[in-house]
């Protein structure tokens, strides 16, 4: 009698069940033009690496520049644009340093493995197990 009850008290819970309405959240963005600019440069005369660059966007016209010194000694200088008319567009010079770059060379740290004149390997001891019948 009492399986009776709660099934017939969980047909009544189900059919009576009521789905809650989902809020749903719309966020709104900006859909203006984009502005930023940026830049950053890196002079390591340790490593040789010596380079630097610039970006300004002005809704959709791009305009940079960056440089950068090559291994035989000059300075690629690389001027950019991008635009919606024209795409992307550059400019490429290479211009001879006034003071060749030299690069320091950092010494290596040398590791040698210690040899090993005499190795015997381990005997391995095997033990299996004794089974006694009586």
């Amino acid at each position: 009698m009492a399986f009776k009850f709660l099934a017939l008290l969980a047909l009544v819970a189900a059919a009576s069940a009521v789905v809650l309405p989902v809020a749903v959240k719309h966020v709104e963005y900006a859909d203006g033009p984009a502005e930023y600019q940026f830049s950053y440069s890196v002079h390591d005369d340790t490593t040789g690496d010596i380079k630097s660059q610039q970006e300004e966007r002005h809704g959709d016209n791009v305009v940079g520049q960056y440089t950068l010194v090559d291994a035989d000694g000059y300075r690629r200088v690389v001027d950019y644009t991008a635009d919606e008319h024209n795409g992307f567009n550059a400019v490429v010079r290479r211009e001879p340093l006034t003071q060749k770059v030299v690069k320091t060379v950092v010494p290596v740290a040398k590791f040698v493995a210690p040899v090993a004149h005499h190795y015997v390997a381990p005997v391995p001891h095997i033990s299996y197990p004794t089974y006694y019948h009586h």
